[in-house]
Parts: structure tokens; C-alpha cells; sequence
């Protein structure tokens, strides 16, 4: 034993064990009709854990998985941990291209995939990737082998940790690639165990944990396994996110919490049943991935009361840098409700100008961070790295400012800035201010280009159902902003549309709706 493993916390792969062997017969997973107890995902468990090694694979393989929501996706995430792998989430929407990049990127050396879902991509994945060595699909499939029956042939052993340490590499994430081709970030082991306790010290789970999870297992999941295992929780897995099915849900499990994107709880809000009493036993929702409108949230604590809870961060330093408790979502203070809550004291977080300077109190400066939560670095992308880096700090790319209580406001991207003749222009707040419009179910804010002022306010606008669109609709919205912001940031333009394209977890994709519109132009935005 080295010196060093005198003093190395408990990682993931320890947590799990310990929250798995805590508990026997109580339920554990519900998808579908079927309930998996803490007993049954442990033996699956380590049978999967049996099987990725039987294959070879150990200590610091490159494993990627695509599937859909099914039971085995969870006692997947559990062996790949216990079996020291390095994990790639691969999205279910995602194009072949953008996998077939990942995997490469990434070099990956396993592909676990949903053969009732995705034989043909990994088929196709197949003929395009060669380094991929093997393929194991949930089920009987012809490009590789069944992982299933391959577990089915080991009996359960008790669960072991793999040996590995703080800074081995536990994950290879790949950000959305708002900018150029997508980064992959590398969190070491010693991000997700902080991650952890950033968690169980800080988030407001309800004293029942019956959790529902309506967002991709692959990614999500990991984030709250350790948490409801480690609370004597149950998963409840929705396999596709559908309106009623969501509500039937929470109503008949009695479900005391969910995690849920901002565009998710915009579909729910306008959703007859929001004020059925289907949501009654609801205590906590955790949001965050993207803004939310500070109207839309105004609408979900009249309908739904004080059970919000926003946490803030990204791949590069995931989810507890910021988080804003239930009771600080107060309507008598309409303002804060634009805030991302207080910054966590277990991180340091600094607002920097461009000289990698503190700016002064008040002002916005970009949002840099320092201390275990932050990655190891993007995979093969020094020159990025070290941008990231730059003196000293993980730099956000998010612009922020801090208000005389301490609560941190997300101005914009840095990235998202709209200059206009001369002016600078955050669509964040553009956003918000025609959020709080009647008619407005979404709205993205862009810059497009113009002759006179190199780049013109636009807005892009989902109604509500019910409002129709018409130039006076538009004239009314134009002003609201002017009113409230000035003419500088007022759209000079809006557009009507059905829907806003999202990225694959979920985020309004800012890159797609401004490429409809600099199509052709000589200077395109990132």
C-alpha cells in the first residue's frame, strides 16, 4: 500500500458499493412494470462487472454506451465504475457523424449499446469505427456479442473497488461543441466524489427519496445515483419524456422529487393537468442546464409552491458550483428569481475581467473557478487546455455578477454577446424581459448580421397556445424590452415559430438558429 492511499477519500466506486449493499428487498429501480430491489441490482451488478472483464476490459478502458432508459443502463453505469473504465455517454439523438467523431476522439474500445434500439447505429458504427474491438449489446443482436446473456453466466460475488485513484481519468464527456468540433472534457475520479458531497451537503432532497428521472439515464443518472442509493431511495425511469405519462407518474408513485431541464418544465406549465393535483406530492424539483425564465418560474412557484431547486454548473466543472435553495426562490423578491443561487463555499469562485483580474463589486466579469470539482483537462486539445486554464482559473466562458447578498447572476455565454454598433448586448437579458410576456411559451435572442450595425437584436419566439402571431404581437414585445431595457437591446426583429431546436441534453441550441441566419454571410458567429 503506498503512502499516498493513506489519505485517499472514498471515490464513486466505493459510494456505490456501500449504498448497494445498504439495503436488501426494498425497491431500488421502477421502469415499466418491472421493480428491481437493492439485491437484484447488486447481483446484477457485479454479474456485468463479470462480464466486461471476461472481455478483457479492466482498469482504464474506453467504454462508450447508447441506449434508452431500461433497467440495465443503471447496473451498467455501477459495473463500469467497479470496473475502473473510463465511460463516454454516447446521446440516443444524436447524429452517426457526431458518435462516429466521439468515438474516435475518445478512443474507444467497447461499445455497450440498446440492441432493440440502436443495432443498425452500431451496425454502422461498426464499419466506421475499426478501433472499436468490441461491441455488447443489452440482448440478443447480430453485430456483437449479448452483454445479458453474457452476465446471466457468472453468479453474483460480492462487489469489489477497482484500484484506482483521485486523478485517474473516470470519464470522458463531450461538450456540445457550441464553438468548432465538441471537446472532450476529462473529469477525474476525485470530480465526482466531490461532486457527491457537494450534493449531500448542500441539495435539498426530501426525507422520502422516490425520484423520478425523465431525462437520458446515460447522462443524468450518474449524477443522483450516489445520492438516492445512499438515502434509501427508488429511481422511477421514464423510457421516453410524455406529458401524461409524467404526470400519471409523480400521481400514482407518489413521486417527492425530479430533475428536469428549463424547456421540460415549459411543456409542463402549459399543460392542462399542471393544476390537477397530480403534481401534490412533489417536494423537490432540481433544475438547471440551461437558464430559466424568471416569468416561466414565477408561473411554476404559483402553481406548484416553493419545491425549486436550481443548481449551476458544466462538463468542465459539473453542477454544484452554484446552487439556489427552495425557500430562496421567494416571489416577494421577483428579481432573485433571475439569480443561479449563492456559490458554493466548498469551490472558489472568482469574477474576472479580460486581464484575469477581480472585477469590481457589482460588475460583471467572467465566472472562473479553482479546486477539486474542476477537470483534468480536454483530451488531446492542449491549446484549448490551457485557455481553460488560463492563469491559474478554469474559465466558464459564463459572464456573471454577484449582488450585495451574494447571490450570483448569469449575465450571458461569453460567446453569446451581440455587438451592435459599437454596443454590447447580452441576450440573456433580452430573454428574460420578453419572457414575461403573456404570449411567450420560449424565446432565444440572437444577433444576425446588418449592414448598418454589423449585427441587429433578433428574437425568436414559441407561443404560447392560443396566440396567434401578427405584427402587432411583435410591435408589443419590441417595446416591452424598450421599456424596460432601452432601444439598444430592443429586437429589431422577431420571428414566429412552432419550436426551437434543443441540443441533446435538452439546451435551446443557439448554434442552429443562428446559422439559419448567417447562411451565406462572409463572417459567421460561433
Amino acid at each position: 500500500m503506498s503512502s499516498e492511499a493513506l489519505y485517499e477519500p472514498p471515490l464513486m466506486a466505493h459510494l456505490l458499493i456501500e449504498g448497494l449493499n445498504r439495503y436488501n428487498d426494498e425497491p431500488c429501480l421502477f421502469l415499466g412494470d418491472k421493480v428491481a430491489s437493492y439485491r437484484e441490482v447488486r447481483e446484477n451488478t457485479s454479474q456485468m462487472v463479470q462480464a466486461l472483464k471476461s472481455k478483457g476490459l479492466s482498469v482504464g478502458s474506453r467504454i462508450a454506451v447508447i441506449s434508452a432508459n431500461r433497467p440495465e443502463v443503471l447496473s451498467n453505469i455501477a459495473a463500469m465504475q467497479l470496473t475502473g473504465a473510463i465511460g463516454t455517454p454516447l446521446h440516443p439523438l444524436g447524429s452517426l457523424d457526431d458518435h462516429a467523431y466521439v468515438l474516435e476522439a475518445a478512443e474507444i474500445e467497447a461499445l455497450i449499446f440498446d440492441s432493440s434500439l440502436f443495432s443498425e447505429v452500431a451496425a454502422a458504427l461498426k464499419e466506421r469505427v475499426p478501433g472499436i474491438k468490441h461491441f455488447l449489446g443489452f440482448g440478443p443482436n447480430e453485430v456483437g456479442d449479448d452483454y445479458m446473456a453474457l452476465a446471466a453466466g457468472f453468479d453474483p460475488q460480492p462487489l469489489v473497488a477497482p484500484d484506482i485513484s483521485l486523478d485517474d481519468i473516470a470519464s470522458v464527456n463531450f461538450t456540445g461543441g457550441t464553438t468548432g468540433k465538441p471537446k472532450g472534457v476529462m473529469s477525474p475520479n476525485r470530480v465526482s466524489a466531490y461532486m457527491t458531497q457537494v450534493q449531500m451537503t448542500e441539495w435539498e432532497f426530501p426525507e422520502e427519496v422516490r425520484m423520478l428521472m425523465a431525462t437520458p439515464l446515460s447522462h443524468a443518472a450518474a449524477a443522483f445515483f450516489i445520492p438516492v442509493l445512499q438515502k434509501g431511495g427508488a429511481f422511477y425511469v421514464m423510457q421516453g419524456f410524455d406529458l401524461d405519462d409524467f404526470f400519471n407518474m409523480v400521481r400514482d408513485h407518489k413521486i417527492t422529487c425530479t430533475m428536469l431541464v428549463p424547456v421540460m418544465l415549459y411543456f409542463l406549465l402549459d399543460h392542462p393537468r399542471a393544476t390537477d393535483g397530480s403534481m401534490d406530492s412533489m417536494e423537490t424539483i432540481f433544475y438547471g442546464a440551461s437558464p430559466m425564465s424568471p416569468a416561466r418560474l414565477q408561473e411554476g412557484i404559483e402553481k406548484w409552491g416553493q419545491i425549486f431547486y436550481q443548481f449551476f454548473g458544466q462538463s468542465e466543472c459539473p453542477m454544484v458550483i452554484a446552487n439556489m435553495r427552495k425557500k430562496e426562490h421567494d416571489l416577494s423578491k421577483p428579481e432573485r428569481l433571475a439569480s443561479c443561487g449563492r456559490p458554493t463555499p466548498w469551490i472558489h469562485l472568482a469574477l474576472l475581467d479580460s486581464d484575469n483580474n477581480p472585477v469590481p463589486d457589482g460588475e460583471p466579469g467572467e465566472i472562473c473557478v479553482r479546486g477539486p470539482l474542476v477537470m483534468g483537462g480536454y483530451k488531446d486539445m492542449p491549446e484549448q487546455t490551457a485557455e481553460a486554464f488560463a492563469g491559474g482559473w478554469l474559465h466558464t466562458g459564463d459572464v456573471g455578477r454577484l449582488d450585495n447578498e451574494g447571490f450570483l447572476y448569469i449575465v450571458d455565454r461569453t460567446k453569446d454577446m451581440i455587438v451592435t454598433g459599437g454596443f454590447n448586448v447580452f441576450p440573456r437579458e433580452v430573454e428574460d424581459v420578453m419572457a414575461t410576456h403573456k404570449s411567450v411559451a420560449q424565446v432565444v435572442v440572437i444577433g444576425v448580421p446588418d449592414e448598418q450595425w454589423g449585427e441587429a437584436v433578433k428574437a425568436v419566439v414559441v407561443l404560447k397556445p392560443g396566440s396567434d402571431p401578427s405584427e402587432a404581437l411583435a410591435s408589443e414585445m419590441q417595446s416591452l424590452v424598450k421599456e424596460a431595457k432601452g432601444s439598444v437591446q430592443s429586437p429589431k426583429s422577431i420571428d414566429f415559430v412552432d419550436a426551437i431546436p434543443l441540443t441533446a441534453v435538452g439546451k435551446p441550441d443557439k448554434k442552429a438558429v443562428r446559422a439559419q441566419y448567417w447562411e451565406g454571410s462572409e463572417r459567421g458567429v460561433g
